[in-house]
Order: structure tokens, then C-alpha cells, then sequence
């Protein structure tokens, strides 16, 4: 049997880039890693710092964060999205990655063939409903009735338009037949420093952002949205126990992405990296501590889970009667 001079070519490409690729893979890193936030302060930045610090530890090589806050994540994936794929520039983003897919008729990219899943950081199974200690409620039942007043100026901050968490704000005044006013932010740091000075009354929030002042005393966890109450937060009562079962939902997660054409052996080596992090039991604490449940599952998976998040935002997105922008 014959083989055509092209096909001998095109298998003799195949096998140099597998190599290549394999001995970059061996070699990497060998020098710093950027990991793009398109977020300020605050909620995911202090995920991935803290995990860039443990990474650093296991690699030998420094991660740099690099916030790049603005239109709820899009310019920081956009950024992803143009870098090398050489696996020296990642992204550490929350669940609005996926719900933006819903809120804006057009991206800077396509979230499947610019952007790789790495691997699925860390979900939170629920979401708290907070208040600044002012607004004088002591149960989620007293902000409903607070919020259903006619001459209630209720407003919740959010990480940003579309952001799961104004999603969960929305879901909320669906369910609860009220109409709580949004106010966006650049991001979940000032979005809780809003709702601290005052600025605004409500927050739908992850754990990890808010559980140092709920344990502090500065705000008021009314509810968590999980079907179980948080281990961190057991006084807490769930949303079915506060009386709006309908409103149980997840609180939505943090993961890690890559560029497009980013060899595999990297994306191996990354998520294996991570999932020596979180087998670490000081580490893996000090995640608890935030509220924050470690997942690491492998590439293929978080690609999967991804786009099925896609889908569920969209739904969530058309429910809540927001239209794209």
C-alpha cells in the first residue's frame, strides 16, 4: 500500500506538534503567569490570589494578578481571548462568564472557540440574601414586606448587568413579588462596599464575598438559597425555611480558563496543579473558611458543565424578563 507525498506531510506535521507540544508541556512554566480578573477587588480577585500564592509554591513560578474590571468580565475574556496560547496568560472568572452568553446580543469573542475551560475552581451551592443592619429587618419575610411597600426605593448591588448575582436579584423579585431596584458595579468588592456605607440596602452575595462582615456583624445574612444551611453559617436559615422555597437556587462558581489553542498537556498540567492545591488541608481550609466549595474537575468536564451553564442562564435570563442587551 502507497502513501500520497501529502498524506506523508500531513502525518509527519501531526507528529512534530505532538512532540512539541509534549516537551512544552515538560518544560512548563519557566517563567511568570498572568491571571487575568476581570473583576476589582474583592469576591474572585481574592480566590485567585489566593490560589496564585499556593500555585507559585508548586510551580516555582510567580502568578501576577491582573485585574481588569469591566462590562461584567467581557474585557478581561476579551483580553483572554487575543493572548498567546502558551498557557503564561489565564483567567479566573465567575459563573457570569456563562450568563453573559445570555445578556448581550454580541461578545468580543466566541465563548467556545476563543476560550478554553480549564478547570472548575470552587462553586457556591447558594447564594445569601444580606442588609446593611440600618434598614432594620431581622428576617427575609420583614424585606419582603419592606419591599412590597408602594413607597419602597429598595435597591441591591451587584458585581455587574448580568452578572449571576444580578440574576439572583432578579429571580428574587420575581418569587417574591417585589421590585428591589439594581445597581450595578465593577465588580463584588464595591458592590459590598456600597451596601456597607449604605449606598444600598440588599445584596444577593456568594459566600466569599460578604462572610467576613456577616461574621463581623456588619451585615445581616437573612436567608441562603441552598437547600441545606451553610456550614460556616448554620444560624442561617435556608430560603425554604425563611419562607420563599422559590427562590432556592445555586449560587453559581469560579473557574479557571486558557486561550484557545492552548496545548493540552498545559491544561493537564494546570488542573493537576490545582487539584495538589486543593488536596493540601491548610489550603483546602482556608477555602472553607470562605464559604467556597473545591471542585477541580478535569478540562473535558468543565467544558461540558460550561455549556450547560450557558443554557441554564439563558433560561434564567428569559424568565426573568431581562432582555439582551
Amino acid at each position: 500500500m502507497s502513501i500520497s507525498p501529502r498524506l506523508f506531510q500531513s502525518v509527519c506535521i501531526a507528529i512534530t506538534f505532538f512532540f512539541a507540544g509534549n516537551t512544552f508541556a515538560q518544560n512548563y512554566p519557566n517563567k511568570p503567569i498572568r491571571i487575568i480578573v476581570p473583576f476589582g477587588t474583592g469576591g474572585p480577585d481574592s480566590l485567585a490570589r489566593m490560589l496564585g500564592a499556593q500555585l507559585t509554591l508548586q510551580m516555582g513560578q510567580s502568578f501576577i494578578i491582573d485585574n481588569k474590571p469591566g462590562a461584567n468580565g467581557i474585557l478581561g475574556a476579551e483580553a483572554l481571548s487575543k493572548a498567546a496560547p502558551d498557557g503564561y496568560t489565564l483567567m479566573i472568572t465567575s459563573s457570569g462568564f456563562a450568563a453573559s452568553v445570555g445578556m448581550y446580543k454580541k461578545l468580543p469573542y466566541d465563548t467556545e472557540k476563543d476560550i478554553l475551560p480549564v478547570t472548575n475552581l470552587v462553586e457556591n451551592p447558594g447564594v445569601f440574601v444580606v442588609v446593611n443592619p440600618s434598614l432594620g429587618v431581622k428576617n427575609l419575610q420583614e424585606l419582603i414586606d419592606l419591599a412590597r411597600k408602594p413607597n419602597s426605593q429598595l435597591s441591591f448591588g451587584s458585581p455587574g448587568i448580568g452578572n449571576s448575582l444580578h440574576l439572583s436579584g432578579e429571580f428574587f423579585n420575581a418569587k417574591a413579588g417585589t421590585s428591589i431596584w439594581h445597581i450595578p458595579y465593577k465588580g463584588a468588592g464595591p458592590a459590598v462596599a456600597s451596601l456597607l456605607a449604605g449606598e444600598t440596602q440588599v445584596m444577593f452575595s456568594t459566600p466569599p464575598a460578604v462572610m467576613a462582615q456577616i461574621k463581623a456583624g456588619k451585615l445581616i445574612a437573612l436567608s441562603y438559597s441552598d437547600t441545606r444551611r451553610h456550614a460556616q453559617m448554620p444560624e442561617v436559615p435556608t430560603a425554604s425555611e425563611a419562607g420563599l422555597g422559590a427562590f432556592t437556587h445555586h449560587g453559581g462558581w469560579f473557574g479557571m480558563f486558557a486561550p484557545a489553542n492552548t496545548p493540552l498537556g498545559v491544561l493537564n498540567r494546570l488542573h493537576q496543579e490545582v487539584r495538589a492545591a486543593f488536596a493540601n488541608p491548610q489550603f483546602r481550609e482556608r477555602l472553607e473558611i470562605l464559604g467556597a466549595d473545591p471542585v477541580g474537575n478535569s478540562p473535558a468536564d468543565f467544558k461540558i458543565f460550561v455549556g450547560t451553564e450557558i443554557k441554564r442562564y439563558v433560561e434564567m435570563i428569559r424568565l426573568a424578563k431581562i432582555q439582551p442587551e
